[in-house]
């Protein structure tokens, strides 16, 4: 069964924090071996947070590197000027013909990558 959606970094925080307005859209689900670094790698992480992350991971799909997504990272690097992390993403969404959901404006201005805007709630 194919992948629907590819989580970027920011998709997984906001789901983490509670923020989204509205649920996840329905389908299969993975994230980057990136994206799984940026979260696990990031400093301070309070215990509960490392406990919700570690039951999130362990039930997420992680897609690792290959030559596929290498090269793919490499052209929208060179097209888009893309940070590395955002290009590796970009690219295994584009690999695997599923929608990114994030809220990077750069990465909604990739004409060939589809992707998908999470609302999330207003702050008061």
């Amino acid at each position: 069964m194919g992948l629907s959606y590819i989580l970027d970094t920011n998709a997984v925080i906001y789901l983490q924090k509670g923020v989204l307005d509205k649920a996840l859209p329905r389908g299969n689900m993975a994230i980057s071996v990136i994206t799984e670094i940026e979260l696990r790698g990031f400093p301070g992480l309070l215990t509960e947070q490392k406990r919700w992350l570690t039951d999130f991971l362990f039930n997420m799909r992680i897609i690792g590197l290959n030559d596929d997504i290498k090269e793919t990272a490499i052209q929208l690097r060179c097209n888009h000027r893309l940070k590395i992390p955002d290009a590796i993403i970009a690219a295994t969404a584009l690999t695997f013909e599923a929608t990114l959901l994030t809220n990077d404006c750069q990465l909604h201005g990739i004409a060939e990558l589809t992707c998908h805007r999470l609302e999330l709630r207003q702050q008061l």
